[in-house]
Order: C-alpha cells, then sequence, then structure tokens
C-alpha cells in the first residue's frame, strides 16, 4: 500500500535508472524538503538561490566525507514531474556510490519511493491524468516503434482529450436537465430531447470506434502469438532459423525432432510477433516424450492469434490439404497456409494452388518477406495508424464496454420518455465510467494496484 493520499506531504527518493553497474546512474528526490536535503549534502552551492531547471556540477559530500562528484537538475514545483520541488542527481553508475547516496538522503529524512510513487504523485497534483499515467508505464515498457508511438501520443494526452470532449458534452446536457428538477412545478424543458438523442448517437460511435481499435492496441502492446504447426519434417524449425536469422532450433532429417515448444520474438514493421516452433502433430507415435509435445503443439495452435500451417509440397496431397483447412476453419482459427521446400514451384502440383496459399523455400530463405507481410496483414489488414486514439489498456476498455451499456440506458430512457430525475441518473452513470479511465473517479485502492505495477523511480 502507498499510503493515505492526506499523508503524501513527505519526501521521497528513489535510483530512477536501472539497478546494477553502468557509467551513470540517476537518483530522484520529490517532495517539499528535496533542496533543504540536498542543500546540506551539496555544499559547493546554496541550491536553495539557485533558479528552477538548471543544471550543477560539483561535490556530494556527507560529514565531509565525499560520496561523489555528481551533476544535479533541480526542477521547482509546480513546473515538474511530480507537481513538487524534485531534485535528480546524476552519478557514477557504481551500486555502492548509488546506495551512499540514497543512504545519506533518507539520513536526512526522506524516505525510500514506493514502486510508481513519482507518476502517482503527478496524478495526485494534477500533472497528468490516470489515463497519461498509465501510458508512462506503457512507455516504459515499449518494445516496439509502434508500441512507443503509441503510448507517447496517449502520454501526451490524445486519449484523454478525445474523453474530455465526450465528457463536457454530456455534463452540460445533464446540467440542463437537472435544473429542470427545480422548475418541475413550471413543467419547463431546459434540455432539448433530439439534441441529447443526437449526442447519445454520436458519442455511441465515438466509442464503439475506440472499442474496435482496443484489438490493434493489444497487438501493439502485447504482440502476436503465432504458432508454426505442420507434421514432422515439413520444416517449422528451419523457417523458424530462417526468420530468425540464427540457428535456434535443432534441425535433422529424423522426424519428431523438436519435441517441446520452442518461442521466440521477430520484430516485423514496429510489430512483435511472438513465433512457437511446435512438435510435428502426426496421429500416432510410440514416443512418449513426443506425444507429450504434440499435446503441446495442438494446445498452442488454439492459444495462438495466428497459425502458419506448414506443409512439405513433396509429401502433402490435396486431399490433406482440403481436409487440413476444414479443421482449422471449423475450429475458427485464423491461419496462412505456406508451403515450404518449394525450391522450384514449377513441380509443385496445381492442386496444390489453393487460394491465399503462399510458396516458400525455408532452407533457401526464398519468398519469407510475402510470408512476413502476410503475417502483418492478416492480423492488421496491412495497416497500423497509430495517428488515431488506440484503446491499449484492458482497463479502460473495460470502462468503455460498461459505458457503452450506460449510453443503451439513456437512449432508452429517451424512447420511453423517462422524467428527467431517472434520465440525469443514466447520464450520470455515463459520466462515472469517462472518469474511471482519466481519473476523475477513483478510490485509494484502484490507485494503488495501477501505480503498484511501475518500476520503483518511476
Amino acid at each position: 500500500m502507498l499510503g493515505k493520499l492526506s499523508d503524501w506531504n513527505d519526501t521521497i527518493v528513489a535510483l530512477a535508472t536501472a539497478p546494477g553497474i553502468g557509467a551513470i546512474a540517476v537518483i530522484r528526490i520529490s517532495g517539499k524538503d528535496s533542496f533543504t536535503i540536498i542543500n546540506e549534502l551539496f555544499p559547493s552551492k546554496n541550491i536553495n538561490t539557485l533558479p528552477s531547471h538548471t543544471i550543477h556540477v560539483g561535490l556530494l559530500k556527507d560529514h565531509g566525507e565525499i560520496l561523489d562528484e555528481v551533476v544535479v537538475y533541480l526542477y521547482k514545483g509546480p513546473r515538474s514531474y511530480t507537481g513538487e520541488d524534485v531534485i535528480e542527481i546524476s552519478c557514477h553508475g557504481s551500486p555502492f556510490i548509488q546506495q551512499r547516496i540514497i543512504n545519506a538522503i533518507t539520513q536526512k529524512g526522506a524516505r525510500l519511493a514506493k514502486a510508481g510513487e513519482f507518476t502517482q504523485r503527478a496524478f495526485l497534483n494534477g500533472r497528468l491524468d490516470l489515463a497519461q499515467a498509465e501510458a508512462v508505464a506503457d512507455l516504459i515498457a515499449s518494445n516496439t516503434q509502434a508500441s512507443r508511438d503509441t503510448a507517447i501520443k496517449n502520454m501526451r494526452g490524445k486519449f484523454s482529450s478525445d474523453l474530455k470532449g465526450l465528457r463536457e458534452q454530456l455534463i452540460k446536457f445533464s446540467a440542463l436537465i437537472e435544473l429542470e428538477l427545480d422548475f418541475s412545478q413550471e413543467d419547463v424543458a431546459f434540455a432539448d430531447r433530439t439534441q441529447l438523442q443526437e449526442l447519445i448517437h454520436s458519442i455511441e460511435r465515438d466509442v464503439h470506434v475506440l472499442m474496435q481499435s482496443f484489438s490493434l492496441g493489444n497487438v501493439i502492446k502485447n504482440g502476436v502469438q503465432v504458432a508454426i504447426i505442420g507434421k514432422p519434417n515439413a520444416g517449422k524449425s528451419t523457417l523458424l532459423n530462417a526468420l530468425l536469422n540464427e540457428e535456434r532450433a535443432i534441425v535433422s532429417e529424423i522426424a519428431g525432432t523438436t519435441r517441446d515448444t520452442i518461442e521466440e520474438t521477430l520484430n516485423i514493421d514496429g510489430i512483435l510477433f511472438r513465433l512457437i516452433d511446435t512438435a510435428g502433430i502426426r496421429q500416432h507415435t510410440a514416443d512418449m516424450i513426443e506425444s507429450i509435445g504434440v499435446e503441446k503443439s495442438l494446445e498452442k495452435m488454439k492459444q495462438a492469434d495466428v497459425v502458419i500451417y506448414l506443409f512439405d509440397v513433396n509429401t502433402t496431397t490435396a486431399s490433406e490439404l482440403k481436409k487440413i483447412t476444414e479443421d482449422l476453419q471449423l475450429q475458427n482459427i485464423k491461419y496462412i497456409l505456406v508451403g515450404n521446400k518449394c525450391e522450384d514451384k514449377t513441380t509443385v502440383s496445381p492442386d496444390l494452388f489453393l487460394p491465399d496459399t503462399i510458396f516458400i523455400s525455408a532452407k533457401k530463405e526464398q519468398n519469407l518477406n510475402e510470408l512476413k507481410h502476410r503475417l502483418v496483414n492478416k492480423v492488421l489488414n496491412g495497416n497500423i495508424n497509430t495517428e488515431s486514439t488506440v484503446v491499449t489498456n484492458a482497463r479502460h476498455y473495460d470502462a468503455l464496454v460498461k459505458l457503452q451499456s450506460a449510453l443503451n440506458d439513456v437512449k432508452d430512457g429517451l424512447v420511453n420518455q423517462l422524467p428527467g430525475d431517472l434520465l440525469a441518473l443514466d447520464i450520470r452513470q455515463c459520466l462515472h465510467y469517462l472518469g474511471l479511465i482519466t481519473g476523475e473517479v477513483t478510490n485509494e485502492d484502484q490507485l494503488d494496484f495501477i501505480f503498484s505495477k511501475f518500476c520503483i523511480g518511476k
């Protein structure tokens, strides 16, 4: 627990860079006593008299002992990340030096920060709303161009701005309807019900677009799970090695060489694909270990976002291929049919040319770019549009689902000509779900849960 919000008047300190040995490390301090504490440890200058957003070089000392030669960055509140007085100390990256400096600061009255406490203070002090704060964590965790771009847009308020416009329009109508209640005796209507109906339809369209973007957001944030499935010796491990451009999986002519699933990641056009090389699927095997591997393969196939079904063009018949595609379609599995060992396409039986089938040579790395393009197209329709708002957070999506239901209640109320007090209740419910996303509506337990997932020092 991060403590009661009313108790957050103290000063906190934490290592802001990754722990371990490095060229430099950054130690962050935030709170009302930040300048006083560091002023006692930085005798070369009186930092209380120095302007905000300035940088100073000097020796950090504790009881006359030199701790390190450092660079001190000053940020006076409210023009800082947390909205409080903040100081960042850039020191040499020795873990021993880092710990000595942090110990000296805590002995002067600061306490060690909890996970996410700096960003939580930024939220509580109005520097960020909750959606922007969560985007900070997404930015830190980003591992592709698309995930970084989306996190930056949300951190800079793109998502919040969209929601703010919806919220302001609803608040306006809610106020007018509640004003009517004060004049119920006179039977006065301040809120135009037709305009409200049009507004609800407009908001519904916007919410639907945001909800639809979650499938893309989930791909951008978490990547795409791709299972490479096929019979033994179809070339699955060879394909994995070719895509990764390294010898990751053992390749041999012996059927059943791959006994367990092998997972690796591949960045294609800014999207992270999690490739899973599975054991070859065959109906009967006397090898118990191989049998377990086959079971895992089938399990991974059902869990995957996309399946690459790899078949050997030299040993697979057209009837087998048709049966495979029918089974995949019956299970609603999104798949790409890939014919392998196709060094010379003219020798491939015409019966194997099913719609959208790709023919490759994993061994000679032929036509792999077409396969990569098809993978991207399969999950994103070939287009990553991070210019528009993309929902990447499951908590936000859940609130949007509930908002959509609340909007339906308002629509039904308008159709059934409900009195103003009941309409006002339904509109307040819509505002509640919008507020859950941006943090206008929240509680301490929820904040503790959200920010506990951040790293310490952020």
